[in-house]
């Protein structure tokens, strides 16, 4: 029997996926129980603790990344195009995704399947930050939705303010994060294709 002795990085080693941009591999970094924010080292490929969970903000939902994806020029003329704000550049990191289901995923540094059907345009200090939403395939609840149209409000609300507010501090000065739109799967895609384009002009 052969063994796999070596853990394959979860940005460059694992596939994004044959049916991509509709269905797209996940690497899910933490989950809504955690009260740690782990994010993944992109050295060594290995989840690291960012920092405590101090306060009562946390994750609504698997949070993680697309592998092979990348915030790059690409990804930022996407956004500048579509938001006619002015963004400088990608925030340097693989494409952020959230995947909804019903079902209580106790841990991160797991993969799995998910069926993108929309995104938050966000913008951090000038950097575009895309977040993919997205339901995991085969769930039960969520698992038949395409687009974000077909989500409750309430839903995108939790995860707008979700951003809006996850990194500031009681007591500091606010941390200025743009939620410039909510769009649906079809601009979905079209921000993964760009964060692929840019993902392969990165590594060559």
């Amino acid at each position: 029997m052969q063994r796999n002795f070596y853990k394959s990085h979860p940005w460059h080693g694992i596939q994004i996926g044959e049916d991509m941009p509709k269905v797209v591999t996940a690497f899910i970094e933490i989950v809504p129980t955690d009260t740690v924010k782990y994010e993944i080292d992109k050295e060594t490929g290995f989840l690291k603790i960012d920092r405590p969970q101090k306060f009562s903000n946390i994750v609504p939902a698997l949070y993680g990344f697309v592998p092979q994806t990348y915030c790059g020029e690409g990804t930022a003329v996407l956004a500048r195009e579509k938001s006619g704000k002015e963004i400088e550049k990608g925030d340097g990191d693989p494409l952020d995704i959230l995947v909804l289901t019903e079902r209580t995923i106790t841990h991160g540094d797991i993969l799995c399947q998910a069926i993108p059907i929309g995104g938050i345009r966000m913008i951090d200090k000038g950097e575009a930050d895309d977040k993919i939403i997205a339901v995991l395939k085969g769930d039960s609840l969520y698992g038949k939705w395409t687009d974000i149209s077909e989500c409750p409000k309430p839903i995108i609300d939790r995860l707008v303010h979700y951003f809006l507010t996850y990194k500031n501090i009681p007591g500091e000065e606010k941390v200025a994060v743009d939620i410039d739109e909510v769009y649906g799967a079809a601009m979905a895609h079209e921000v993964i294709l760009k964060s692929r384009e840019d993902y392969r002009n990165l590594v060559g």
